[in-house]
């Protein structure tokens, strides 16, 4: 059961949940930043600079929260996002290589 923030537990990460997300390349893209990041980086929502309205942004978030790719905590005005790496390779061993290959093919054609 997801706790009061709606993260879920890491047994509880479901595979589509995490496919559905990372589905739109604005998620996708936030993802491959934390993981192309240092381990634990925490960053607000803001940082992220996605090309769309505020509450665009709130439902990103919300998406990846609650399929288990990040982990959001309130600071002041702000929510802080993390990724949730242990969790996501203890189920999903590979993934996050992939989204950090993805991430090196998407440098190059810039």
């Amino acid at each position: 059961m997801p706790d009061d923030e709606g993260h879920p537990a890491p047994e509880e990460i479901e595979l589509g949940r995490v496919l559905s997300a990372l589905a739109d390349p604005l998620r996708r893209r936030v993802v491959r930043e934390l993981a192309t990041g240092p381990d634990g980086e925490a960053r607000t929502c803001s940082s992220f600079a996605l090309p769309v309205s505020k509450a665009t942004v709130t439902h990103h978030f919300r998406t990846l929260r609650e399929a288990g790719l990040v982990r959001q905590v309130d600071r002041g005005n702000s929510r802080m996002a993390t990724l949730r790496r242990a969790d996501i390779e203890q189920r999903f061993p590979g993934l996050l290589a992939l989204l950090t290959a993805e991430a090196a093919e998407v440098t190059e054609q810039a």
